[in-house]
């Protein structure tokens, strides 16, 4: 049964957000041909400049998506094998026999065992997972480092395995996607930004998306503001930053409305075939960052809820920033949204995130966008 958008609702919903401490974020949710685009908040703390709906903004792992669709048009072309080991490939960048075991398919959901570089190439997040032991000094260090993705690799390759190749569940990693995109480029003989440029962002017509090669968001955006974990306060501005440090793994530009329509022509077969789309929807056991279990497939992951149907997309996080988008596996009814702090939640006595009032008004608000 489809639910027509309440556009009611959905203004309070999110405006509930926004009270709840949220400075700012906006959304849009579509329902066959209706369309609800909204905004709470402010885009600037210091100015009171409110956020509006059409707003550029980093959408941080949500660009894994446009990466796995990248590498399986290449799949489909015959010059990747989905399930080739990466060491065929990329010989210097996983040698050995893990460069033999770990497969494409293995990087894009992260069943590799390759660790997360992070924590080594951000001095003061040595001690994730363990959230009390990290701090956002080296955040701030970095602002305006030019790191280079062969460098990052190398430190995740070279740290401790976190399994097996091929082993369930899963262990989120990012540096399982910088190695996709040296991928990309090895084999198309063009960069990796150039490559999911041409081949993802500009096929699916999207004109203000972009993987970009600066600091700065051009065109209309808000500040984005990094709490991490109540260690900055006030939250510290993240706006201007230089994502090279993710690059094909998170460092996408979108709007709400450019990924909407990315995933509702992903999800109809415009972007890659209905058969690689059926490989992106198989999914295995993996453990993402936040230390939850999910089931992830190939740069897509499912949303369920009992008696609801099913939805597809990806999170993800910058610093400062924030979004989620989600289609319904027929591709009517869908909702993005963004935004901008990120990490409010405290820690309790035992290292532990406590609840905040933000996440069950999100939660909410999610609930009403994707099923009325």
């Amino acid at each position: 049964m489809r639910n027509p958008l309440d556009s009611a609702e959905l203004d309070a919903a999110i405006e509930n957000v926004h009270r709840a401490g949220m400075p700012g974020l906006f959304a849009e949710v579509r329902d066959g041909d209706q369309i609800w685009r909204g905004a709470a908040g402010v885009a600037d703390t210091a100015t009171g400049r409110p956020v509006t709906a059409d707003m550029r903004h980093r959408v941080g792992s949500i660009t894994k998506t446009f990466t796995a669709a990248a590498v399986l048009q290449q799949v489909e072309s015959g010059l990747i094998g989905l399930d080739t080991p990466i060491g065929h490939y990329l010989p210097g960048l996983v040698p050995g026999e893990r460069g033999d075991a770990i497969t494409v398919r293995m990087l894009i959901n992260h069943t590799s065992g390759l660790a997360e570089y992070l924590p080594y190439a951000y001095p003061s997040l040595k001690g994730f997972p363990r959230l009390a032991d990290t701090g956002p000094q080296s955040l701030d260090d970095n602002r305006f480092t030019r790191f280079h993705s062969t460098d990052l690799i190398e430190r995740g390759v070279g740290a401790p395995a976190t399994g097996a190749p091929g082993s369930t569940p899963g262990i989120y990693s990012n540096t399982n996607y910088l190695l996709l995109g040296e991928l990309l480029e090895h084999v198309t003989g063009t960069t990796a930004q150039q490559c999911i440029t041409r081949n993802v962002i500009e096929r699916a017509g999207l004109r203000n998306t972009e993987l970009p090669t600066g600091p700065y968001v051009d065109g209309p955006h808000s500040q984005i503001y990094e709490s991490w974990l109540g260690m900055t306060d006030p939250p510290r501005d993240y706006s201007v930053y230089d994502m090279s440090f993710v690059g094909p793994a998170a460092s996408l530009i979108s709007t709400v409305t450019d990924l909407n329509r990315f995933y509702g022509m992903l999800l109809a077969g415009e972007i890659v075939s209905m058969s690689s789309l059926a490989q992106m929807q198989r999914t295995v056991p993996v453990v993402s960052q936040e230390g939850k279990t999910i089931e992830y497939g190939l740069g897509l992951y499912p949303t369920e809820a009992p008696g609801q149907a099913t939805f597809w997309g990806h999170g993800g996080t910058a610093w400062g920033a924030g979004a989620l988008t989600m289609t319904r596996a027929d591709g009517n009814r869908q909702m993005s949204v963004a935004l901008n702090l990120q990490r409010w939640n405290t820690l309790d006595p035992s290292g532990n995130p406590q609840p905040h009032p933000i996440d069950a008004a999100l939660a909410a608000f999610c609930r009403v966008a994707m099923y009325g």
